[in-house]
């Protein structure tokens, strides 16, 4: 029996998930800790409330790398939104709370890891004063591997388990999904772990270029300063539309749009909305895209991180603009300016 525990394989596998007990115990935690945060220290799963969880994942969109198309097609369809965010809720409190516990080790490993690749994917590249949500993505990752390989030790309820219970000793299927001894020879468990390590090791670099810089080249963050994108802009003489998009910045500040302009080529404003004409911007000229809004605020217009509408300025001044080519501006409060062109026929 490879989980006897006279076994000298099976002392070398409790050894091993006693010296990964702290990080099982403080990775466990970090998931756990998320369930708690969300039902028990306030409700971040009503969709009414100002933290809902949804919002974080819509401010995800921007920048996500590969998951994109899932991440749109949930902050368009908010119901479905709501079952995503708290099914991944409730798997981040199984798989944390077991994790820690000891409990199926090995499959709660494989939830580390993929709940910490969706992290990496999704975040990685938010974070203000460092790479936070990339860190915690790779180290999860490296975690989740680890310990599959490890199973838990001494403290666990796997190995309480393996002492009490002499059909779980015999069961190949638990040693693939809770602790003990693995039923492969040496040289193949070095051969996947090397394998796995370096892959792992190539995400690590990988993600951490593709979201900053930080491989070669000029580094980059692109959660310090708000971006805009313009898009689609049009002007006849009725109506000034066209499509803004927050794709960077803080993702618990937004951008506070305190200026809007049409210029002409000779750098005249032909017409202008200043903070007080944004901040009472009428509701019917936004067409909000997803289930975070461009709204008005109490002195500017608000466009959150991930927020994507399209703007229909009805203003009776456009009859007046003569033919040509014009520039909109937009101007943030921290003194960002960004611009397109447009023609008017």
């Amino acid at each position: 029996m490879n989980n006897n525990i006279t076994n000298p394989a099976f002392e070398s596998f409790r050894m091993a998930g006693l010296f990964t007990l702290a990080l099982r115990l403080v990775v466990g935690w970090t998931y756990f800790s998320a369930f708690w945060r969300r039902l028990f220290l306030a409700n971040k799963l009503d969709p009414e409330s100002a933290g809902y969880i949804g919002q974080k994942f819509n401010h995800f969109l921007p920048n996500a790398l590969g998951i994109q198309p899932l991440i749109e097609y949930m902050v368009t369809h908010p119901d479905t939104l709501w079952w995503a965010m708290a099914s991944f809720t409730i798997i981040e409190g199984i798989v944390g709370l077991l994790f820690m516990l000891g409990a199926f080790t090995r499959l709660m490993s494989i939830g580390v890891f993929g709940l910490a690749m969706g992290i990496l994917l999704g975040a990685g590249w938010l974070g203000t004063t460092c790479l936070d949500e990339w860190q915690i993505g790779v180290l999860g990752v490296a975690a989740g591997f680890t310990i599959f390989f490890s199973g838990s030790g001494t403290y666990s309820l796997d190995y309480w388990l393996l002492r009490n219970k002499a059909s779980w000793r015999d069961s190949r299927a638990f040693s693939f999904l809770g602790s003990g001894v693995l039923p492969l020879s040496y040289r193949n468990l070095s051969k996947i772990i090397g394998i796995g390590a370096l892959a792992i090791l190539g995400l690590t670099l990988f993600t951490n270029q593709y979201f900053h810089g930080g491989v070669w080249g000029e580094l980059h963050n692109k959660s310090v300063k708000p971006k805009i994108e313009i898009a689609d802009a049009q002007l006849t003489d009725q109506v000034l539309q066209f499509e803004i998009y927050r794709t960077e910045g803080v993702d618990v500040y937004g951008s506070f749009l305190i200026g809007m302009s049409l210029r002409a080529d000779t750098k005249d404003v032909f017409w202008e909305l200043n903070s007080e004409d944004l901040a009472s911007l009428p509701k019917d000229f936004i067409d909000n895209k997803y289930l975070v809004q461009v709204r008005p605020g109490a002195n500017s217009l608000e466009i959150p991180l991930g927020a994507k509408a399209m703007l229909s300025i009805n203003d009776p001044e456009f009859e007046n603009l003569p033919p040509g080519t014009y520039s909109l501006t937009l101007t943030d409060i921290s003194g960002a300016e960004w611009s397109v062109s447009l023609q008017k026929q």
